[in-house]
């Protein structure tokens, strides 16, 4: 597929009447050059890079970093661990959970919500240098609809609450509607300029409406819902937008999905469904992580402490539904590389995840720690190594786990 930098207004006009997308809420497209609004060529501190790969690597082991960990000293360490071992990409927050931009960005609603007040890697430009030098494939993970920064200034764009203001989950955080057209519009414009910048995939988390009990979503109000529109649908028909936006800049378009969706057969509840979620994207990554599978499931006791067991039977199940389909996603998953609900995780129980997914025929994998930290010794060695001085160790803020 060739690249194309970015979209240009009278072009992703287009993209959207080709997909049927009608925006139910206004968002000019007539604006003058959507280039130079997104990126000023006098912009201080962003260079372009050359175009990335239109594909990711053939196989593709990586570590997922948050802001605070790629803007600090203990990147390099991580730069060095995937010199000497297999690891060759990382997934590295560009939009967080919270809705901060991890690098000054130029996108008008990031700048219009406040989204560049927690900027943690101002060097960006240098740091995916020094992983385009290592041969690290670089992925742009974007969070869509937990973000209270956006939920917060754009109020008509987020939850409401029946009783009055917005909706908050348990953490007493507030989200977006993701039946608003504008809130996937911005994710798109983000992904745009991280492409811009150098990184060579997208990754879209929490693709979904929340997850919490039904005591709490009663109150929930979606303002731009369409009556007689399932959350499925939903879900379904704003993904259709992201594959037409993220595949005209070349790079790949993944998804991180709950890994009970390799299983269930409905959509939880949340919009996702497998069946789905395999024709819509490139890749999908099943956060199949053993400590998230309640009690006896897979008729598994204690699902924690059996992480070979679990992997294997949920990603089994994925493998089986996505052979009905003709070229679905890549299948890569999400593993655990955190100790929690009573269980620790050193580097066998990490072995044991990666035979399990090679076990059944797949090679691509990526290991979630909130902290960063990542035990050398459960990944294999590299064929070639290269070496990258270290830094000092630096403490760094521990974001919550992944959807």
């Amino acid at each position: 597929m060739p690249f194309a930098l970015i979209v240009f207004a009278p072009q992703l006009k287009a993209q959207q009447e080709a997909v049927g997308f009608e925006p139910r809420y206004h968002h000019d497209v007539s604006r003058p050059n959507y280039l130079t609004e997104i990126l000023p060529p006098q912009s201080p501190g962003i260079e372009l890079p050359l175009p990335p790969p239109g594909e990711s690597p053939a196989v593709v082991r990586g570590l997922y970093l948050n802001a605070w960990i790629f803007g600090s000293p203990r990147f390099y360490e991580l730069v060095s661990l995937a010199d000497t071992t297999e690891v060759n990409a990382f997934v590295i927050d560009v939009k967080d959970d919270r809705g901060f931009m991890t690098y000054q960005s130029n996108v008008p609603t990031a700048i219009a919500v406040g989204a560049n007040r927690q900027v943690r890697a101002r060097d960006v430009r240098s740091r995916l240098a020094t992983m385009r030098e290592h041969g690290i494939h670089p992925i742009a993970r974007i969070v869509v609809a937990k973000d209270p920064t956006l939920a917060e200034a754009k109020q008509d764009w987020a939850i409401g609450d029946s009783r009055g203001g917005l909706w908050r989950d348990a953490l007493d955080l507030k989200w977006v509607d993701v039946s608003n057209d504008s809130v996937w519009i911005y994710a798109a414009d983000v992904a745009a300029e991280a492409v811009m910048l150098g990184f060579a995939e997208v990754q879209l988390d929490y693709v979904r409406f929340p997850d919490e009990p039904a005591e709490r979503m009663q109150y929930a109000v979606f303002p731009a819902h369409v009556a007689g529109t399932s959350r499925r649908q939903v879900i379904s028909r704003q993904l259709r937008y992201m594959k037409e936006r993220i595949g005209a800049l070349g790079v790949p378009l993944t998804l991180d999905v709950f890994g009970m969706t390799t299983s269930a057969t409905g959509d939880m509840g949340i919009g996702q469904n497998w069946n789905d979620l395999i024709q819509l994207a490139d890749v999908v990554l099943p956060m199949v992580y053993p400590s998230h599978y309640p009690r006896n499931s897979y008729g598994i006791t204690f699902p924690n402490g059996e992480p070979y067991e679990i992997v294997r039977r949920a990603l089994e199940a994925g493998i089986r539904r996505s052979a009905n389909y003709d070229n679905p996603a890549r299948i890569r998953p999400y593993l655990q590389s955190f100790s929690i609900r009573g269980a620790i995780y050193r580097a066998p129980q990490l072995r044991e995840q990666i035979r399990a997914v090679e076990d059944l025929g797949l090679t691509d994998w990526i290991f979630w720690n909130a902290s960063g930290r990542y035990p050398a010794d459960a990944f294999r060695p590299a064929t070639t190594t290269a070496t990258l001085g270290l830094q000092p160790e630096e403490e760094v803020p521990e974001s919550e786990e992944s959807d």
